[in-house]
């Protein structure tokens, strides 16, 4: 599509040339009404108001590829010089000539083509395929005024209603749909007829900046099919069952917890069946395994009826709900509201085939579950050994002001192509409700579309109006195929509204009178839809009644049983995890040693260069030294310790990943987990060999793009797959954490508390007093003492046994952090319960060696700091008494 796009505005030129030779066309925004729906109305003004005519092109260019041209001359003069040697021409000119001539041979009816009207046509079904989503059907309220551009007006183009009943050929090379070469001579107004239909239904299509012609061709049949879609009477009552579904379960709810928050689905009803029909079409595709992520909004329909959490559990929840029955070692945390709850089941498919779906857990910080679905996803593509990535699938749901706003949706984003980051594509579906709590678009974005974010991914776009259900199920099932066809993310944009307020209690006309006023009258997506299919004969009233029958006695039953429901055990925790020790329980201290003859076995592995590579003479001299460590088992620094570990790691069979910014050289130059050859660039992992036939992502290091929130969620989705694995997130400086605090504060240090999901992840955060300023000096390590509820505090027990042994002992704490940073006032008052146990004084015997309290971690002047630090360390090793 480069070589059609490039051409574009010259060849707008030599229309315009054209129009231009006998008067010009101004076109208006409005639609000529009922008599011609295609034309737009036309004033003409005087050629001396015309824009300045292009020159001609000289025959020098006569080589230029197709739509280059800039004039009809040109044109005139590139037939003339097919005509005379087809190969004075580029291939694709000579292909459009071919079909061109060889139709008007063949076709009486289309004689009085010209070359220019084909170009003018050629344009036309091109602003359709660029434009025609401007002037789709999408919102179903109505309320959204739009501009249609003046592409797609065919007076634009130079076309009259005197060409309407005319016969044209389209045909062009190597394309596909509309203007392919098999398609059959049509009128102008059938074409226009099936443009309309195709790209300004209820459905619009984004997808021409995509530059990839395959992947335009691929789309471009999908959507400009000789006819529309249409279901079958068989698919059709499956899709009314399943809005059916979905609409019941919120009247149920609305009216057995009237007062409730509940965050329903109402104004987008249709979401339920896309869903199901799109993970129907996965399975039918190589899916197995679906890792879902999404905000409130519709949660529990989905949780019901999509993943098929058993009702009963859900009504108990609203109902209060109640804890597990005791177990012993069951630790059942503190819970969370019922719609950040999530589940894990296995679900049969319409095709026949079984899938599982796990909906992750999620805090109230919209998207922030994000980047935790996308690495839960690589996960389960590494355990499963889905190279191709086409068995394991994420999905995220978005709502419209947070996709828009969210700086996290950018950089999960962004993961989806990186070598260790990608699953193959990940399918985005944005419950557009057209307004995010009380903010309207206007203030909420930019942009025109709040999915514009994904255009930066060359990812396609459906925007499809919510109240037809059948238009949701069909881009459904689109993205689901163009995700397993080319393995990349791809986004549907379900258009709709919201019908009560942010919550249920909440009143929506405060902020959007106007919007609520329409909305008050708007009938439901299942109305809609039933009068359809009543309306097509294909159903009777009988067949709906039947359905709604069935669906209501369900959930009453559901209903009753929930009175008595009690969960037995915690709910959908990873078989993976089985056995492992709640927070409540001690482990036993495990025997991590490894004998010295594999540590030298190892240590010779990762400390070897392939012969012929040409590592830098720094880099290859660090490697001498630490093979020598590894001989003499002298000297051995944190970055031979570390690889060690990780190299003993994979011998026992363990994965290990380490992730994060530069990790792969290592901030402070100290790692050089990858070093590369200074003449050809090749990259060498030692740790990628320390087994014959080493599973090449067994041990991953890999540098990750600048991003704190998006890389660390990633990792700690990774982790939560499977506890047989060392998942680490290294931030660059130590205080580059803060860029994740939502990741720390609502997933890691509370996850297991509220939705008892348990993690392995390690965080390594590197700082250091070095005056260096305040930037990177601390990790605030105050914000996890107080944030984590175990703490491996290293050194801790040195100071008790130093209280119990020496009794005339004076006891300080010493801390190179300010006063109220650091770990003092964490420690201060379990060092004070430990002296008065050895009746060794109280909390106000404890004395303080560090600096005073500050605003900022350290002193920007290096003067200051080296006075600071030679103060703090001779006070703490003074002969004398510490003065308080």
């Amino acid at each position: 599509m480069a070589w059609f796009r490039a051409g574009s505005n010259a060849a707008k030129l030599a229309v315009r040339r054209t129009l231009s030779e006998s008067c010009s066309y101004v076109t208006r925004t409005q639609v000529v009404p009922a008599q011609n729906r295609y034309l737009h109305t036309t004033v003409v003004r005087s050629k001396a108001q015309s824009a300045p005519v292009p020159l001609p092109v000289p025959l020098s260019r006569l080589t230029d590829s197709f739509l280059d041209g800039t004039s009809s001359v040109y044109l005139e003069e590139l037939q003339r010089a097919w005509e005379q040697d087809p190969n004075s021409v580029d291939e694709s000119w000579d292909n459009f000539f071919r079909n061109f001539v060889g139709q008007a041979t063949t076709s009486p009816g289309i004689s009085g083509q010209t070359i220019q009207e084909s170009m003018r046509l050629l344009l036309l079904v091109r602003a359709y395929q660029v434009y025609g989503h401007m002037k789709a059907k999408l919102d179903p309220l109505g309320l959204e005024e739009r501009t249609i551009p003046d592409d797609l007006n065919p007076a634009f183009h130079g076309f009259t209603e005197a060409d309407l009943d005319r016969e044209f050929f389209i045909g062009v090379w190597r394309m596909a749909g509309f203007l392919s070469e098999n398609r059959p001579v049509q009128t102008l107004r059938a074409i226009l007829k099936r443009l309309e239909q195709a790209y300004c239904g209820n459905i619009g299509y984004e997808y021409m900046h995509i530059a990839d012609r395959e992947k335009c061709n691929w789309l471009r049949d999908k959507i400009e099919t000789p006819t529309p879609t249409q279901y079958s009477r068989q698919r059709r009552e499956v899709i009314l069952d399943r809005l059916i579904w979905s609409s019941q379960f919120e009247n149920f709810l609305a009216a057995k917890w009237t007062a409730a928050k509940r965050f329903g689905l109402e104004g987008c009803e249709t979401l339920i069946p896309g869903m199901k029909e799109m993970f129907d079409r996965s399975a039918d595709l190589g899916v197995e395994s679906i890792v879902i992520g999404m905000s409130h909004r519709g949660r529990l329909n989905v949780l019901g009826n999509v993943v098929l959490k058993p009702l009963r559990q859900i009504f108990s929840e609203f109902s209060g709900g109640t804890k597990p029955l005791d177990e012993v070692g069951l630790y059942t945390g503190t819970g969370d509201v019922k719609y950040h709850l999530g589940t894990s089941y296995d679900r049969p498919t319409r095709g026949g085939k079984r899938i599982h779906l796990s909906l992750v857990a999620n805090p109230s910080h919209l998207e922030a579950v994000d980047p935790v679905v996308v690495g839960k996803t690589r996960a389960k593509q590494y355990y499963s050994n889905d190279v191709d990535r086409t068995k394991n699938m994420g999905i995220l749901i978005h709502g419209d002001g947070s996709f828009a706003g969210q700086g996290v949706v950018y950089e999960t984003l962004h993961l989806s192509a990186l070598p260790n980051y990608t699953t193959g594509g990940t399918i985005h579906i944005v419950v557009n409700n057209q307004v995010a709590f009380t903010t309207d678009p206007r203030a909420g974005r930019s942009s025109q579309y709040c999915t514009d974010v994904a255009k930066a991914l060359s990812a396609p776009i459906f925007h499809v109006n919510g109240d037809d259900v059948e238009a949701v199920v069909h881009v459904c099932e689109l993205a689901a195929e163009w995700r397993q066809t080319f393995h990349t993310d791809v986004v549907v944009d379900i258009v709709c509204y919201r019908r009560f307020g942010h919550n249920e209690i909440d009143e929506p006309s405060f902020t959007q009178p106007k919007m609520y006023k329409v909305i008050r009258n708007h009938p439901s997506a299942l109305q809609i839809y039933q009068n359809k299919l009543l309306e097509s004969g294909q159903v009777t009233k009988e067949d709906i009644d039947k359905i709604n029958s069935k669906v209501l006695s369900i959930l009453n039953e559901e209903f009753l049983a929930s009175k008595d429901y009690v969960p037995q055990r915690r709910d959908w925790l990873s078989a993976y995890w089985a056995g492992f020790k709640s927070p409540e329980q001690l482990s036993r201290i495990r025997n991590t040693g490894v004998k010295p003859e594999i540590l030298k076995n190892v240590g010779k592995a990762i400390t070897t260069l392939p012969e012929n590579f040409k590592a830098h003479r720094a880099v290859k001299r660090i490697f001498e030294e630490r093979a020598k460590m590894i001989e003499t088992g002298e000297g051995i620094d944190w970055a031979v310790g570390e690889a060690l570990a990780f190299a003993t790691l994979l011998v026992e069979g363990n994965h290990v990943r380490l992730s994060g910014q530069d990790v792969e050289r290592g901030t402070f130059s100290h790692r050089h987990a990858v070093i590369h050859d200074q003449e050809t660039g090749e990259q060498y992992c030692p740790l990628d060999h320390v087994m014959m036939n080493q599973n090449e992502e067994m041990f991953t290091v890999s540098n990750s793009s600048l991003s704190e929130f998006g890389v660390l969620g990633f990792e700690l989705g990774y982790s939560m797959e499977n506890p047989n694995s060392l998942v680490l997130w290294e931030a660059q400086f130590g205080d580059f954490a803060n860029g994740a605090q939502v990741i720390f504060d609502q997933f890691l240090s509370s996850g297991e508390a509220k939705w008892l999901r348990q993690t392995g992840l390690v965080v390594l955060l590197p700082h250091g007093y070095d005056g260096q300023g305040p930037e990177h000096s601390s990790a605030r390590l105050e914000r996890f003492l107080q944030d984590f509820y175990v703490f491996l505090f290293v050194g801790g027990w040195g100071v008790l046994a130093q209280i119990a042994i020496r009794e005339d002992a004076e006891i300080a704490w010493c801390q190179e952090e300010p006063m109220n940073m650091g770990a003092y006032s964490y420690i201060l008052p379990r060092l004070g319960t430990a002296m008065k146990a050895l009746s060794r004084g109280t909390v106000e015997d404890v004395k303080y060696v560090g600096r005073a309290p500050s605003a900022a971690t350290a002193t920007g002047f290096y003067q200051v700091h080296v006075k600071e630090q030679t103060e703090l360390v001779q006070k703490a090793l003074q002969p004398h008494p510490i003065d308080k």
